[in-house]
């Protein structure tokens, strides 16, 4: 995995390298994108992760008992809406409804991974719950990203549960829209952990232009977004749904590869023999 580590590392080098030689062309403030996971077990939680400021995008558990009635009122307010895929663990715990494991045959993953896009209205992307198993594995990811790209008009964002996974990358390489999350909000939901993460986030999102956190509806989280949220535009720094972030790094793509191919300005001769 270190050799993707380069990658990345290379990858994130030349936007900044972009950013620096064409500022013209990138003269809109660092962006953000916040995904609030685990949506919908729970109705009053999830209302109020709903009624959090500005282009928050929010990822639903598949089967669960207010999922469909969160996204409708989410893609209502203009939110994004995606998929939170239960993918099997190192550990084993529980997946729930929905959950996709190794030791299922391709068939079995076809139709459960049907069943859960079928169940949350409105899905933009899919990204996974849990899932450090899993995502390790080539060969699942390889069919999961063959799955989406057949579906249509979906991203996938890697979760980073593992520092094993080879989901973000596969995707990338399949030439599927994908991003991997930068910062986890709440792993440790205090106020004091959450504020120096959300510290981080608008670090990295100043660093390389932009960056994505997941989060979840802890009463500690949407306090703290509740109050932090309202204050990004004067800190310089724009709040929109993950979509545009994968807009955003194709769009930087595109241009690193013209400037790769663009040809070399011509030298003027010298005058003296």
């Amino acid at each position: 995995m270190a050799r993707w580590g380069r990658v990345e590392q290379l990858w994130r080098a030349l936007s900044l390298l972009l950013l620096v030689l064409a500022p013209s062309a990138q003269a809109a403030e660092a962006r953000i994108a916040i995904i609030i996971d685990d949506m919908g077990n729970g109705l009053r939680e999830g209302r109020r992760a709903l009624a959090l400021p500005g282009a928050v995008t929010y990822s639903f558990l598949p089967q669960t008992p207010h999922a469909v009635t969160l996204a409708q009122a989410a893609h209502a307010a203009g939110r994004e809406v995606m998929l939170h895929l239960p993918l099997e663990s190192e550990d084993h715990r529980r997946l729930g409804p929905g959950g996709i494991t190794a030791g299922m045959s391709s068939a079995e993953r076809d139709a459960i991974l049907a069943e859960d896009l079928a169940a949350i209205p409105y899905v933009s992307g899919v990204n996974n719950h849990m899932g450090s198993r899993l995502t390790a594995e080539q060969g699942a990811m390889e069919w999961l990203m063959q799955r989406l790209q057949e579906r249509g008009n979906l991203y996938f964002v890697d979760s980073r549960t593992s520092s094993h996974s080879v989901a973000y990358h596969t995707a990338f390489t399949r030439g599927l829209p994908a991003l991997q999350r930068d910062v986890f909000l709440d792993h440790r939901p205090t106020h004091a952990f959450i504020s120096r993460q959300f510290e981080q986030l608008l670090r990295e999102a100043r660093r390389w232009g932009s960056a994505l956190a997941i989060g979840h509806p802890y009463p500690e989280t949407l306090g703290f977004l509740e109050q932090a949220l309202p204050q990004l535009a004067e800190q310089g720094v724009e709040l929109v749904p993950v979509s545009t972030l994968i807009a955003d790094q194709e769009n930087r793509r595109t241009e690193l590869w013209q400037a790769s191919w663009s040809p070399s300005p011509p030298v003027a001769k010298s005058s003296k023999p």
